[in-house]
């Protein structure tokens, strides 16, 4: 407990006449004694805080960018009235910058017996799980004069989950998934891999696609038509070494990937596939298997909301190991990782073999668009170095993806604005292929 800015100000004021007209112990103990008893009385008026219950309640789950409202129940006990204020503290990533003075403090008060909901509206900037701190409560005199502060605890958690950016593309890669499977009228059908059902043969049909027993016994030309394959299995693997903490634009490459790995996790399920997730780097971070269509998608978004890119190199060799242990039977294994070339040359290419030979593997990587900015530049001498060197970076990632090719990989690299996209459609074209 304390005395107020109030407190101090009505001492200075008072101090000031007297320091002019009778400086003296004196007249400074005339103006500061009633001051002083006022200040007793107004502290022996203030509510206790110790006594006051707190209880939380709220969203306990908000996408990133999104806001998320917690709201606290505050009851007043005592016999005396609260007039209070009050912080509620939570970690700095909780608010946009500059915003959380005006955010976490709230002014009250609360009659003896009563009870206040106050609402404490966060907007993180930052994915996994928001803990509150503290929540610090000042009780005020009448008078304004003399302070009581007090701290008290009640825990909350909120998870930032990821943004799902991407979801804005679905809807034409389900319009293609759609073509593919027939189901809507188009000029060129996708033949797919799996048999469907025989028709009457039409002009235009591929004539490759008659059935000449069924045309034999029907007496009439009957075609096959086809459809994607479905009830495939789809194990998606993030990266989360070293090389996934490296910052593209604002974000780390590991949130980008894990962007592409919603829109496909998406896609795949409705596409009637079986998907799973790993998240490795010299351990297994996370993992969800076995997941129903409807929980698939919810399951993963939870699974990476506290994930983080650890600072170590990754382990290619347990990673191999883990998926084939994930993976048992043959699957299309997405990977999602860095094209640099020694992480690719000493680590996973050399184990490349043993995946391949029993799964189709898709590597996609998260490009920079500033090299590809810096590649085009020549305004200046600095600019020729940057772009000689852009354009050294550019090749050497080609190369990686050649080398990778050579080993039956099929190789993704698009910036993070295009990377869900394009491993959407790359993913399209293998089943359309019948390669799953």
């Amino acid at each position: 407990m304390g005395f107020t800015g109030r407190a101090a100000l009505i001492a200075a004021l008072g101090s000031i006449p007297v320091g002019i007209l009778e400086p003296s112990w004196t007249g400074i103990l005339a103006v500061n004694g009633p001051l002083a008893l006022a200040c007793a009385a107004d502290a022996a008026l203030a509510a206790p805080v110790r006594s006051l219950a707190l209880a939380r309640s709220g969203d306990t789950s908000v996408r990133l960018g999104e806001t998320a409202d917690v709201h606290l129940t505050l009851t007043n006990p005592g016999t005396r009235p609260l007039r209070a204020l009050l912080r509620d503290a939570w970690p700095p990533s909780s608010w946009l910058p500059g915003t959380e003075t005006d955010a976490s403090r709230h002014r009250l008060t609360v009659p003896a017996g009563e009870r206040r909901l106050l609402t404490t509206r966060l907007r993180p900037t930052r994915r996994g799980d928001h803990e509150a701190d503290r929540i610090t409560v000042r009780s005020y005199g009448p008078l304004g004069l003399w302070a009581r502060q007090g701290a008290h605890v009640a825990p909350w958690t909120v998870r930032v989950l990821p943004p799902f950016a991407s979801r804005k593309h679905l809807p034409s890669r389900l319009a293609r998934l759609r073509e593919l499977d027939g189901r809507t009228s188009v000029l060129t059908r996708g033949e797919g891999t799996e048999f469907d059902s025989l028709r009457d043969y039409v002009p235009g049909d591929d004539t490759r696609s008659i059935d000449w027993r069924a045309t034999a016994r029907q007496q009439r030309v009957a075609v096959r038509t086809w459809r994607p394959e479905r009830d495939r299995h789809i194990l998606i693997c993030l990266d989360t070494g070293r090389t996934s903490a490296g910052r593209v634009g604002d974000a780390p490459r590991l949130d980008a990937a894990m962007d592409a790995a919603l829109l496909l996790t998406a896609l795949a399920t409705r596409a009637g596939d079986r998907v799973d997730l790993l998240a490795h780097d010299r351990r297994t971070r996370a993992l969800v298997q076995g997941r129903s269509a409807a929980d698939t998608l919810p399951a993963f978004v939870n699974a990476m909301a506290p994930l983080e890119p650890e600072l170590v190199e990754t382990d290619s060799r347990s990673l191999v190991s883990t998926i084939l242990r994930s993976a048992p039977r043959r699957s299309l294994v997405v990977l999602l990782t860095s094209l640099d070339a020694a992480p690719i040359e000493e680590g996973l290419l050399p184990l490349l073999t043993r995946l391949t030979q029993r799964h189709t593997v898709l590597l996609a990587s998260v490009a920079d668009p500033h090299v590809e900015e810096m590649a085009t530049s020549r305004g200046s001498v600095d600019e020729v170095y940057e772009a000689a060197a852009a354009t050294q970076t550019r090749s050497q990632r080609r190369r990686t993806a050649d080398q990778l090719s050579r080993h039956g990989v099929h190789v993704v690299d698009a910036t993070p604005d295009t990377l869900a996209p394009a491993l959407a459609d790359a993913y399209l074209s293998l089943k359309a292929a019948g390669r799953l």
